[in-house]
């Protein structure tokens, strides 16, 4: 079973799925959480942008890691900035360097040509992780069989 639990978080609302998914699988395993997120930039020619300022970067890890405890889970937050062209090997990276044996992490549901033009952090981050890699439903009112 696991042991070493990446939930990766963004400040979309999927996050709070992943969460809830990271600290059911922790409670089961007795394992022990990261949350990663990551402040994102984006480059144009010779300048960098922020899309996050740091105060909202660590809120919402700040915010995570509260969750977390609060389900009764081990939990530690890590920040980290990258440009959005890096998100999905800063989180590989991260899993690895941790050392991780699962990411949870959001997939961010878009159109097939979208998807094309701007593939997904989840994708990319199951295509490059040498980990087990768990994708959290944006939604978790599923039904139960």
């Amino acid at each position: 079973m696991f042991q070493r639990i990446l939930a990766a978080v963004d400040s979309s609302p999927g996050r709070h799925s992943v969460l809830q998914l990271a600290a059911e699988l922790a409670r089961l395993a007795e394992a022990k959480v990261r949350v990663l997120h990551i402040a994102p930039s984006s480059a144009a020619m010779a300048t960098v942008v922020s899309l996050e300022d740091d105060a909202e970067a660590k809120a919402i890890l700040d915010d995570a890691v509260a969750a977390l405890r609060n389900a009764g889970v081990d939990v530690e937050g890590t920040l980290a900035n990258a440009l959005t062209t890096q998100i999905a090997t800063t989180i590989s990276s991260a899993a690895e360097e941790w050392p991780a044996d699962l990411v949870i992490l959001n997939p961010h549901h878009r159109g097939a040509l979208e998807a094309l033009i701007n593939p997904r952090v989840s994708d990319a981050v199951a295509h490059r992780s040498r980990v087990a890699v768990l994708l959290a439903p944006e939604d978790n009112s599923h039904d139960q069989r």
